[in-house]
């Protein structure tokens, strides 16, 4: 149950400065929050690839403000940290006077401290028990669903949820990205992704290989996407298509990226941002999950998604019940998830689609 709307909210700062799929998860909270704030200005604190995305885009979000480097909110492997930087953003984000900080940034320890230093006069957010006390918290226990976990937060400040799937809005300018690749309006589209950040969440490519030559025998267009280290897996794909395919790694902007997938008949993909993304802008999805992943990032319905599931807990490398006790290993957790399922799942997805309302046109772009 919600708890009562703060009186007197004239602007909010969300902290949430992650990744594309990590953004999307918080989608709903935010719109929540727009709605039970609708007169007050909404500032997500993110990284700069937000501000690149999300300017001029229709959403819950007024603008963004770009987090300097900050160690376990903002920082990258390697990034340095600016202690000058990050006292001058503070004192900007002070002089902001913000009415409430919802801290959206996992269980706290350092984005805790770092929501409280904005100076807000009211703060909420999660909390594990070794993190800073905000004035609202629920409890961080990982396994929980992303959406469900943020429209938690968000409640604790009266913000009551509309909806479980993050929407995200395609705009003309991301459109006309695609209009150069002389797309075929009478070829259905399908997007392979075959990368992902953590190796373990990688599908082997010659079964991505498989799905798409199922696919493309019924008269799909195949395109492979992916970027920097991704562009060796998709040439792994795409040798072993038998059929050729649209090579777009690095070839895209996010917003083109997102138009792709909205124009896609289906897309198949890792557990990773460009798999959320498309969810995201209505693309029809096969994801492929590890079932501990599945729990926090699997999608909620099934008209337009079908997530497939590897039940291994054990390393493939030595063994070790990763549930309780990780190891350092990075081989694929998610190998063993037969082809032949996600063919099957892709088929009847693809075959399905023409009756489901198009989130993107290709004829709109060709």
């Amino acid at each position: 149950m919600s708890a009562k709307r703060l009186e007197a909210v004239r602007r909010i700062a969300v902290v949430r400065a992650n990744g594309i799929g990590d953004y999307c998860f918080a989608v709903p909270a935010l719109a929540a929050l727009r709605s039970a704030y609708h007169d007050a200005e909404i500032v997500l604190l993110g990284k700069r690839w937000h501000a690149e995305f999300l300017t001029g885009r229709p959403g819950p979000a007024d603008r963004v403000v770009v987090v300097p480097p900050y160690v376990g909110v903002s920082a990258e492997p390697g990034d340095p940290v600016d202690l000058d930087a990050q006292d001058r953003f503070f004192a900007a984000m002070q002089a902001e006077h913000f009415d409430l900080a919802l801290q959206l940034h996992g269980g706290g320890r350092h984005s805790n401290p770092f929501t409280r230093r904005l100076g807000a006069r009211y703060t909420a957010g999660l909390r594990t028990p070794d993190a800073a006390p905000l004035d609202a918290t629920i409890p961080y226990i990982y396994f929980q669903p992303e959406v469900a976990r943020y429209l938690e937060v968000v409640a604790l400040v009266g913000a009551r949820p509309l909806t479980l799937e993050p929407a995200i809005a395609v705009t003309e300018l991301d459109r006309a990205e695609l209009a150069p690749l002389g797309l075929d309006p009478n070829a259905p589209l399908v997007v392979l992704h075959p990368g992902a950040t953590d190796p373990r969440r990688r599908w082997p490519p010659e079964k991505f290989a498989a799905v798409g030559r199922a696919l493309a025998a019924r008269g799909a267009r195949i395109a492979v996407v992916g970027t920097g280290p991704e562009r060796e897996l998709g040439r792994r794909v795409r040798e072993r298509l038998d059929t050729p395919a649209l090579d777009l790694c690095d070839r895209l902007s996010l917003g083109g990226l997102a138009a792709l997938l909205a124009a896609s008949r289906l897309v198949i993909a890792n557990d990773s941002g460009p798999l959320h993304l498309a969810a995201a802008v209505g693309a029809a999805t096969v994801g492929i999950f590890w079932c501990g992943n599945l729990i926090n990032g699997g999608p909620f319905m099934r008209a337009r998604h079908r997530p497939l599931i590897s039940w291994r807990l054990d390393c493939p490398v030595c063994g070790r019940n990763t549930l309780h006790d990780n190891c350092a290993h990075r081989e694929s957790f998610v190998a063993d998830v037969p082809e032949e399922e996600a063919i099957e799942a892709a088929l009847a997805l693809y075959d399905t689609a023409v009756d489901r309302p198009a989130a993107g046109s290709v004829d709109a772009v060709a």
